[in-house]
Parts: structure tokens; C-alpha cells; sequence
């Protein structure tokens, strides 16, 4: 399953809704009468002044939702160390993995003879964990059974606890599906990392993703997001991959 994402939810006028925070910190204006004003003009105003003076509290009050597919628990272990910002995954625990997707890396799909041991690899891991469900379940359901529990909440439950423990089998390429919203000045310390040549390739691909659905409902506020470079020095140091022009060629707007 190739890699998705949707912006499926925003906060109403997330611009003048920024706006109008930073239209407070800056004028005699009542908290009530902040929008009061807020021409297109003004907020794109307001918007480029706080990038111009680095004024980034305000634009936490915005927020993004995304629904995200075909990615991998490899990236969700990335994606989840940017904690400021709130997650619903599927539940391994809780659904089994009758016939898992995965994502396969580009460098092992375009090498015959590393993509066919890979396949091996993912249909080795379906074979055990299912093997493991089936004799784990089995078990779980003979001591339900024999507690006592009707057969249909004895089969449901011993599912349930079987694929608890047979899970630990399923490799890091195993696909998932998430719920994910964060506010906009973390979602911009998120593209500076993910947008990053440096970032690793799947996280870097849903990065840019993003940043291009948002960039069409609030282009004045992400129109210089994206890697660190884009707006200074690369701050990769000696790691730098060197291609500032071709980036910052490749994100503007």
C-alpha cells in the first residue's frame, strides 16, 4: 500500500486566527474585539511580521488533523518523538493481522535479489504469527472454556490475548494506518527536521506531503517552511548534504 496522507481537519481561519493572537500581543485591543478588522491584508501582515521577528507563540493556536496511510511501525517510531502533537494508531493488540501490508524501501524494490529475500522475510513473519495466534489461542481458549465463559466470548476473548503476545513477531516494515493532529509551530519544527534531505526517506516523503496540503489552505504561514535552510545555514555541519540550492529551488512557493 503506497504511502497517503489527507489534511481532513484545520481550525477554522487558522491566518486570522493567528492573526488575531499576535493582533493582541501588539495593540491596545480587546481580547473579544481581536477580529474585529482582520482585513486579508492585515492578517497576511501580521503573519509575515511574526516570521520576520521569530514571534512563534501565536501560531500555536492553529492546529492540523491528518489521516495517514501506508507507512510503517518504522516510521511511526519517528514520527512519535515529536511529541507535541496527539496520535491514534491501529492497535496491533487489538486487530489482528490476518495478511499484513508492508512497505517495502525503494533501494530493496529496485534490487531483484534483495527485494525476493525481503518477501521471503514478510512471509515468513505472516507464517509464525499466525502459527503463534493459533497455538496461543488454543490455549486461552480451553482454560476459558473450562472457567466457565460461553464459546463465542471464550473465542473472542482468547483471540484477543493471543494476538497480544504473537504480535511481538510482526516486523518494522508491517504498514499502519494513524490519526494525527498537531498545532502549527510544532508542525514547523516538524518540517524542519522531516523536510531535511538528511531525514530518512519515508518520514522525508510524508513530510513533504504535508507540508504541500497545507501549504494550500494557509499559504502565507508555510510559505517559508520546510527544511532549516531554507531561510539560513544548513545546520547539518559536516553532515550537510550539500545541495542547498537545489532545495530551496525544490520548496519555494
Amino acid at each position: 500500500m503506497p504511502l497517503s496522507v489527507t489534511l481532513i481537519n484545520y481550525s477554522g481561519t487558522p491566518e486570522k486566527i493567528i492573526s488575531a493572537a499576535a493582533k493582541l500581543c501588539y495593540s491596545s485591543s480587546g481580547a473579544k474585539d481581536v477580529l474585529e478588522g482582520l482585513t486579508p491584508e492585515k492578517t497576511e501582515s501580521f503573519i509575515d511580521m511574526l516570521s520576520t521577528i521569530g514571534h512563534e507563540s501565536p501560531i500555536e493556536h492553529a492546529s492540523f488533523t491528518f489521516a495517514i496511510e501506508g507507512v510503517s511501525r518504522s516510521l511511526l517510531a519517528q514520527l512519535t518523538r515529536h511529541r507535541l502533537a496527539s496520535y491514534s494508531v491501529k492497535s496491533q493488540r487489538y486487530v489482528k493481522e490476518g495478511q499484513f501490508e508492508y512497505v517495502t524501501p525503494p533501494e530493496i524494490e529496485n534490487l531483484p535479489e534483495a527485494k525476493k529475500l525481503y518477501i521471503k522475510a514478510m512471509e515468513d513473519d505472516q507464517r509464525v504469527y499466525n502459527e503463534l495466534t493459533d497455538i496461543l489461542m488454543k490455549k486461552h481458549m480451553d482454560k476459558l472454556l473450562a472457567d466457565g465463559l460461553d464459546e463465542k466470548q471464550a473465542k473472542k476473548s482468547a483471540e484477543k490475548m493471543a494476538i497480544e503476545d504473537a504480535r511481538f513477531v510482526l516486523p518494522n516494515a508491517c504498514e499502519t494506518k494513524l490519526i494525527m493532529t498537531i498545532n502549527a509551530r510544532s508542525l514547523m519544527n516538524f518540517f524542519h527536521h522531516r523536510c531535511c534531505n538528511r531525514a530518512q526517506w519515508e518520514i522525508r516523503d510524508l513530510a513533504t506531503k504535508m507540508l504541500a496540503l497545507v501549504r494550500e489552505v494557509c499559504p502565507t504561514l508555510f510559505k517559508n517552511a520546510g527544511p532549516s535552510c531554507l531561510c539560513g545555514a544548513c545546520p547539518e555541519g559536516k553532515m550537510t548534504c550539500g545541495k542547498i540550492k537545489e532545495v530551496r529551488e525544490k520548496f519555494k512557493m
